[in-house]
């Protein structure tokens, strides 16, 4: 069996970008394990999205280091490194001349992959993003919805197969439904978990859902760096704690666990009906609250749990397990 090779790991050491006299990037330090996603969060104008670029170099930083793998970024022709590196954008950015196979295969053509290798994997990529070869190979991006566009998009970013994939808001232009479903395929792509993502958002539930870590961002600088729940718990200070204010009962219905909440479970009533759905201890509060209402069930087992326990039952424990 052949060699894998390791997985890429990102580090920047005190990087530093100005525009003029604004400091927009502000002496950040910081890794991107091998296989973690990490987000990066922030209001307008903290400088995520001039971040994001510097590890490409389609933004060149005024100091600092970036390495990938143990290699300064800026030893490689930009062009070069950017065909090493998946990258999705907002607008997408597809050649509108070509078609969506041809889109796809971009960069395996620059990299001189054999033909036939680049239409197996364009099929394949196609086919697990719901957008059947058969059907979208042949069409041109004018030919195809939003959603349909940005998921052409994310197949393109994918086909070469690289180690890193960057994203820039890539489901900010979407309208609520399309983006939640992009979203969820690209969750379940198996590839996502052997690569290292960076993805900026300005959306909390999105960086809840998708990231290993998030970086909070203000005014160019670290606010807080962790994972989710670290945030929304622990928050580092007052802007990390205002941040997530607003939506602060949902997040924690996404980072609270069923079996956190099971001690706070007063069980009465008639035994639950056969059949019952299961999820175990490990799943959150707000995929719970999810499945009794997809199922109509109106009742749920905690794998371990003594019985079965309603919507109802859920939501007061849940309350009680918050104080």
């Amino acid at each position: 069996m052949p060699d894998i090779p390791p997985l890429p790991v990102i580090r920047v050491s005190h990087l530093t970008k100005r525009f003029g006299a604004q400091v927009v990037v502000d002496d950040l330090s910081f890794e991107v394990a091998a296989g973690e996603t990490l987000v990066l969060l922030g209001p307008s104008g903290c400088g995520k999205t001039t971040l994001l670029k510097t590890l490409n170099r389609l933004i060149e930083p005024d100091g600092g280091t970036i390495e990938i793998n143990g290699r300064d970024v800026r030893q490689q022709a930009p062009e070069a490194l950017r065909r090493g590196i998946g990258y999705v954008i907002q607008q997408v950015g597809l050649l509108p001349h070509y078609t969506v196979a041809q889109n796809v295969g971009v960069v395996p053509g620059l990299l001189g992959r054999p033909a036939a290798e680049t239409a197996a994997r364009t099929i394949e990529l196609l086919e697990r993003l719901h957008l059947p070869a058969a059907r979208f190979a042949g069409m041109l991006p004018a030919q195809l919805s939003g959603g349909q566009q940005q998921r052409v998009g994310l197949a393109r970013a994918l086909a070469a197969d690289p180690p890193v994939i960057l994203l820039d808001e890539p489901f900010g232009a979407l309208d609520p439904i399309t983006r939640a479903a992009v979203r969820r395929d690209f969750r379940e792509l198996d590839e996502l978990r052997r690569k290292t993502v960076v993805l900026v958002t300005h959306d909390v539930t999105e960086a809840f859902e998708l990231a290993d870590r998030i970086m909070l961002l203000n005014n160019g600088k670290i606010q807080q760096l962790g994972p989710p729940r670290d945030l929304l718990l622990q928050p580092a200070n007052d802007f990390v704690r205002r941040f997530f204010q607003a939506e602060r009962l949902a997040l924690q219905m996404r980072v609270t666990t069923l079996a956190e909440v099971l001690p706070f479970v007063e069980f009465d009533g008639p035994p639950a009906p056969a059949g019952a759905p299961t999820l175990p201890g490990t799943a959150s509060v707000q995929a719970a609250v999810a499945l009794l209402g997809d199922t109509g069930t109106g009742h749920l087992c905690i794998a371990g749990g003594p019985q079965p326990l309603t919507l109802g039952q859920l939501l007061a424990a849940f309350g009680r397990a918050l104080g």
